[in-house]
């Protein structure tokens, strides 16, 4: 079984792969041998002669496809490196292990969650599109990476200044490059910092905070809530990235490992809004993603 899940993995990213260079419908028909491990899997569904992806397969453009592809390539390699023992499949490694290449295909793939985050969660929120709307309003970017999530922020919200923070040099280094080839209108509203979250010290300064929960410790997750919830204006709202609870034991305990060894935590979604209910936070929301993916839960900071 464990033999066949990596196959179905290889053949659900070859399948992407080259849905970059031709339309999946098509991509599918071509190869009906691999086509039939997705349908196994449950990633593709038939009806008749009809062929119908799980939205996980299909992506909004092609740069982003590319990129995740390459985030999952990239994943692949640490179980393999895991499985060999490498220094870099290692227990406790984390970001900071990785080379340039896979903090920008991981980078770049955060941006379809911006995109998300833009279009389907803000304008589902209380006051928050309009928040956004008026000059002088502000997002953080926690964990900003290459800053692809922030770049998309900034250019679906035009009147805001976005920024963003992280801990690893490496990866402020690389954003930047990213933000020197971005149109200068977006790259004027976009500023990087070098800072911890839990070392985050601006009160009522954000309309709205991202944080990407999973990936860090939970040390830190613990420190930077009540800082994030003091950053943020009243009535702002602060949206976390989660991971749903897993739903059988296999899943729970891999989940486990991969937070170990990638310096992240063990959170799920429902314990995340439990700890910003009582970080005092209010109308906590939930914005599932594909089935099974990743969880946004939002909350507001009161206005009193």
């Amino acid at each position: 079984m464990l033999d066949a899940a990596a196959w179905a993995l290889a053949a659900m990213v070859a399948t992407m792969r080259d849905a970059t260079g031709a339309p999946l419908a098509d991509v599918l028909e071509a190869d009906p041998a691999r086509t039939a491990v997705l349908e196994a899997a449950g990633l593709v569904r038939r009806e008749g002669a009809v062929l119908t992806p799980h939205p996980s397969l299909a992506y909004a453009d092609e740069a982003t496809v590319r990129s995740a592809v390459e985030a999952r390539l990239s994943s692949l390699r640490q179980v393999v490196a895991a499985a060999a023992q490498d220094p870099a499949g290692a227990s406790g490694s984390g970001w900071a292990d990785q080379d340039d290449a896979v903090l920008l295909h991981q980078g770049r793939a955060s941006a379809r969650t911006g995109r998300a985050l833009a279009t389907r969660v803000v304008p589902a929120l209380s006051g928050l599109a309009d928040r956004l709307g008026a000059a002088g309003s502000r997002i953080l970017d926690v964990g900003t990476g290459i800053a692809a999530l922030a770049l998309v922020l900034a250019q679906e919200f035009p009147r805001s200044e976005v920024v963003g923070i992280d801990t690893l040099q490496r990866a402020l280094g690389l954003a930047r490059a990213e933000l020197a080839a971005a149109e200068p209108n977006v790259v004027g509203r976009v500023s990087l910092r070098h800072l911890d979250v839990a070392d985050l010290a601006e009160r009522a300064v954000y309309d709205l905070v991202w944080l990407p929960a999973p990936f860090l410790s939970e040390a830190a997750l613990t420190a930077a809530v009540p800082r994030l919830t003091d950053a943020l204006r009243p009535g702002g709202w602060i949206v976390v990235g989660t991971n749903p609870a897993a739903p059988d034991p296999l899943r729970q305990a891999v989940a486990g490992w991969n937070a170990v060894r990638n310096g992240g935590n063990s959170y799920d979604t429902d314990r995340m809004a439990s700890r910003l209910t009582a970080s005092g936070l209010v109308d906590t929301q939930r914005f599932p993603t594909v089935p099974g993916g990743p969880v946004l839960v939002a909350a507001r900071r009161s206005r009193d």
